[in-house]
């Protein structure tokens, strides 16, 4: 899979979702097994509820070490 570039060097994106409310969750989930979570998006998009160009999309990022890991627990859902 292609690392994506980010801001944040030593992150990963793990996952790119559709909304802040799924985010969330699975932030929680990835919380709970003792990975630290960022959330990456334009601010604009939760205030207004805009989901166009991407702007409703959510970046989830663990630290790079624990990608893999952080990835198979969401794929358990």
């Amino acid at each position: 899979m292609k690392r994506e570039s980010s801001r944040f060097p030593d992150l990963t994106t793990i996952c790119t979702t559709g909304g802040l409310i799924k985010a969330q969750v699975i932030k929680s989930k990835l919380e709970h097994a003792g990975i630290r979570v960022l959330l990456d998006y334009e601010s604009v998009g939760p205030v207004i509820g805009i989901t166009v160009d991407g702007m409703g999309q959510v970046r989830v990022l663990v630290p790079t070490e624990r990608a893999e890991e952080a990835r198979a627990l969401i794929e358990e859902e």
